[in-house]
């Protein structure tokens, strides 16, 4: 079995964080003891470009329990859990190329390992991938039968490339599936920013201004949190109907110009490019901290910051770096923009994962099923599939809830009953 990782000593550790997870991933268990079974994935090939997580480890756990032939890379350079790679390749015969901290080149070349795999399904968290494979090996591309995408910006990248049909493999938008943007993104990344924020830095929240740049799913969750921990809380917006929003949920709204001269504390979570830029860091106060939450770390106009520096302090703290401009003002970038939530915490919790990654070994099943079947084009993610994760994460938290009557059911399919 082949691999790269950065040292299989550190399984023992990586072995407890997964179990440790498993707990918390209930409706993810049953679908890996029904593969266990039923093999629906057998004899196929996968490949998975996927934040290298204690969470993400029980996912590729279920695939392999499937019968999938599994290959895990990572899809951001710092997000590795050095002790979960190590344990997938010890512990549960996993081949896993993936190092926290490895370069561009590494990565991108770990990246093609995933595709000298020659998977009949991928899965991609940024379309890193997909896009790589569309660049480079678009020969492979008739090969797969379809491919899940688990991110916002990486739905944004594949819809894309369909509008300009460039686009050659069938793509589930798992992001979009409401058991997982309305979760994941709400409260996975809202608890996870705040608590990458605070481990990078160790600051208060609260008393604080912080300004959160997108009103997005991943920004709706991290405002509120930081709101409740008792920070001022601005948002900025380009989307009328986000920034209606966000004023009605009783956070301050106001261009980034405005708010970079009051901001204590930066965090981007748009999936565009360049939220903060140079005009933005000449207003800004000395001692702000500016982060970044969304996938790719190019939210933040990094290189103009550098251009502006007169020094630069690597290492203030462990994912902390100083940019001292010409009039003695420091901003301070956070885990060199790359998402602060995975390169400075383990990411979102178990719990919500457990939804966003049965949705994902279901779909799995659900395109090896209809194999050769799928338009190519961004698919949703089946209502059926949603209800059913829906449902049984209901029931591992012991909630019950009501059901449709006949009666209700006959009026609600009935355009003939009005007042």
């Amino acid at each position: 079995m082949e691999f790269d990782v950065k040292n299989l000593e550190l399984a023992s550790e990586g072995k407890r964080r997964i179990e440790w997870a498993e707990h918390d991933m209930p409706v993810l268990g049953l679908i890996k003891e029904r593969f266990q079974e039923e093999e629906p994935l057998a004899g196929k090939r996968m490949s998975c470009c996927l934040h290298v997580t204690a969470e993400t480890a029980n996912l590729v756990r279920t695939l392999k329990a499937g019968g999938a032939e599994v290959v895990l890379v990572a899809s951001n350079p710092l997000s590795t859990q050095d002790d979960v790679a190590a344990s997938l390749v010890k512990d549960y015969g996993i081949s896993v190329f993936a190092i926290k901290g490895e370069d561009k080149d590494t990565y991108y070349n770990h990246i093609r390992t995933a595709i000298a795999h020659r998977p009949h399904v991928t899965m991609d968290d940024g379309a890193d991938l997909v896009s790589t494979i569309h660049f480079e090996y678009k020969d492979q591309a008739e090969e797969i039968l379809g491919s899940m995408e688990e991110t916002t910006t990486g739905v944004i990248r594949l819809r894309a490339m369909a509008k300009d049909k460039n686009l050659k493999i069938p793509v589930i938008a798992v992001n979009d599936a409401k058991t997982k943007n309305l979760f994941d993104n709400r409260y996975g990344t809202g608890q996870s920013t705040v608590d990458g924020i605070i481990r990078a830095t160790d600051i208060l929240l609260a008393g604080k201004t912080i300004v959160v740049a997108g009103y997005g799913w991943c920004g709706r969750g991290f405002a509120t949190r930081a709101r409740g921990m008792g920070a001022n809380v601005v948002v900025t917006e380009v989307d009328s109907i986000k920034a209606i929003e966000a004023a009605m949920d009783g956070f301050r709204v106001m261009p980034m110009r405005e708010a970079a001269k009051i901001g204590d504390l930066f965090c981007t979570l748009s999936g565009d490019i360049n939220v903060i830029r140079r005009e933005h860091f000449e207003l800004m106060k000395d001692g702000a901290i500016v982060t970044n939450s969304g996938h790719f770390n190019v939210e933040i106009d990094i290189k103009a910051l550098e251009e502006m520096a007169k020094e630069v302090k690597k290492g203030v703290r462990e994912f902390v770096d100083g940019y001292v401009l010409p009039d003695g003002r420091t901003i301070y970038l956070l885990a060199e923009g790359r998402l602060i939530n995975l390169a400075a915490a383990e990411g979102h919790p178990a719990s919500v994962m457990d939804m966003s990654f049965s949705t994902q070994a279901l779909m799995a099943e659900w395109v090896i099923k209809n194999g050769g079947k799928l338009e190519v084009k961004v698919h949703d993610v089946p209502g059926e599939i949603e209800d059913w994760v829906a449902r049984l994460k209901l029931h591992s938290m012991g909630i019950e809830i009501d059901e449709l009557t006949k009666e209700q059911k006959e009026y609600l399919s009935s355009w003939k009953i009005g007042t």
